[in-house]
């Protein structure tokens, strides 16, 4: 009801034909007055009708006028006025005037493609006039209660225990050697296969708390705070609570189902509370819609296609996140209201589909060991100048005939720096045997060809080096100071 209670919006979702219904005290005195009242109308009809995601939408409205307008009008309220910029929004209108009251309800009626018995009263008394207004207004006041209550059924607490949590969890590791350092990242809990299967299973947990570099703890931080408070308020804590969690352990055991990557992050209990969301849409779409639905699928559609073309993204936990998240949800349902059937259903996909997918993970998962994990923990061995530790790590991965061209590499470092100079040179062929256009074989190569005298050998890996990559200045270096030695 408007303002001035002289407007009357209804809405009805059950019935299709007249789902939006305006009712309107207006004198009308020129039929110019009721044209641009009905474009007016035309137009707030077609923000009504984009706000309930309808295609089409069929607007009923309906003039009280003490008198018809005194010139010709009748076409206005005899064809349908369709807004030009979209044609989308139909009003249908009628007027009802007070010397015609019975003839005029008929075609009023006639609107609604159905029989309508009305009781009119020549003369209602004031006191039912007020009545009639006190119901519609309590009533249009108890609708408003009731749709903002969805959202204050509880007050964030859990959201902000869980940024607490993964702040503090990033400083201990900054502070401890740094959030993408690989073995620290192993050593608090990141999702690692190989450890999950030898029985760690607290690493589909313990990664919703971890974050690899600050960037990432600055994302999931923002997204968490939103998003969080949103699901928190709607669901109230405790059903927050536990649609968290479970969305975290079903997006970190859709990883380890799907992928071999060292992984971490809350995105895939963010995914859930963003599942979350889009059950709470399901139960109210309209509220859905009217408030946050279209921005929250353009957002996860945004971020699943980024999953998809970007390198590094974990989407197999994001999805695993957000179906988690959905179906939480709809175990716990809504605060004040039951939907067992829903909810009974839900349990029993969650009692067939978790064992299922834990089963299938430990059985069939993905290549169960991924030199690339271990190449970087090497790696930061021989930053660290670990070299025994780096050289047990790198010979196992050989010996499980796991090993790429990087960990051969690597080993050749060891090799090296043991001065084992002809296993290194061994090693170093077996990199290029992996991968030819690997520069820094190619230059290592060469210095130690050059040590031993093989000076024409050298020259040709001190070449390939340098043409892989012409702006390394050692490579054109050694590739120059050889080329100058070549005899003519």
């Amino acid at each position: 009801m408007s303002q001035d209670q002289q407007q009357l919006w209804l809405e009805n979702s059950s019935h299709k034909q007249a789902p939006v219904i305006r009712v309107v005290r207006d004198d009308l005195d020129w039929s110019s007055k009721l044209k641009r009242d009905v474009h007016l109308t035309a137009l707030n009809g077609e923000k009504i009708r984009r706000a309930l995601k309808k295609s089409k939408l069929i607007l009923k409205n309906i003039y009280i006028s003490a008198y018809p307008p005194v010139d010709d009008y009748e076409e206005l309220v005899s064809s349908d006025y369709i807004l030009p910029q979209a044609a989308k929004t139909t009003v249908q209108s009628a007027i009802i005037t007070i010397d015609n009251v019975k003839e005029d309800i008929n075609k009023v009626t006639g609107l609604f493609n159905e029989e309508a018995h009305w009781e009119i009263k020549e003369e209602p008394e004031e006191m039912e006039v007020h009545a009639l207004k006190e119901n519609v207004l309590s009533f249009d006041t108890k609708k408003a209660k009731e749709e903002k209550s969805l959202f204050t059924m509880g007050k964030p607490f859990f959201t902000y225990v869980f940024i607490a949590l993964q702040l503090a969890v990033f400083f201990i590791m900054e502070m401890a050697g740094g959030s993408q350092n690989t073995e620290n990242l192993i050593r608090y809990g990141a999702k690692y296969n190989p450890l999950i299967l030898e029985g760690e299973w607290w690493r589909f947990f313990t990664p919703v708390v971890i974050h690899i570099g600050f960037l990432h703890l600055l994302m999931n931080t923002f997204a968490l705070y939103f998003l969080g408070m949103a699901v928190e308020r709607i669901f109230g804590s405790a059903r927050f609570l536990f649609i968290y969690i479970f969305a975290g352990f079903t997006g970190t055991l859709a990883s380890f189902v799907f992928t071999n990557s060292l992984s971490a992050g809350a995105s895939g209990a963010i995914f859930g509370c963003f599942g979350a969301l889009l059950y709470f849409g399901t139960a109210y779409p309209r509220i859905f819609f009217r408030t946050m639905g279209t921005n929250i699928l353009v957002v996860i559609g945004i971020n699943l296609a980024l999953g998809f073309t970007l390198p590094g993204i974990d989407n197999a936990g994001h999805i695993g996140g957000l179906a988690g998240g959905a179906l939480s949800a709809a175990v716990v349902h809504l605060p004040r209201a039951k939907r067992w059937g829903i909810q009974l259903g839900a349990v029993i996909l969650a009692i067939a589909a978790i064992p299922a997918l834990l089963w299938y993970g430990y059985q069939h998962g993905p290549i169960l060991f991924d030199p690339s994990i271990s190449n970087a923990e090497a790696q930061e061995m021989l930053n660290d100048g670990d070299i025994e530790g780096a050289s047990a790590i790198l010979v196992d991965v050989i010996e499980k005939r796991e090993a790429d061209a990087h960990s051969y590499f690597l080993y050749s470092i060891v090799k090296i720096k043991n001065e084992q100079y002809n296993e290194a040179e061994t090693y170093l062929n077996e990199a290029l045997v992996h991968d030819r256009d690997f520069s820094e074989a190619h230059y290592n190569l060469a210095v130690l060809l050059v040590e031993r005298g093989e000076e024409e050998e050298a020259r040709d890996h001190a070449k390939r080096a340098y043409q892989l990559q012409k702006d390394n200045n050692q490579f054109k270096e050694l590739h120059e100071r050889l080329q100058s030695k070549e005899s003519p």
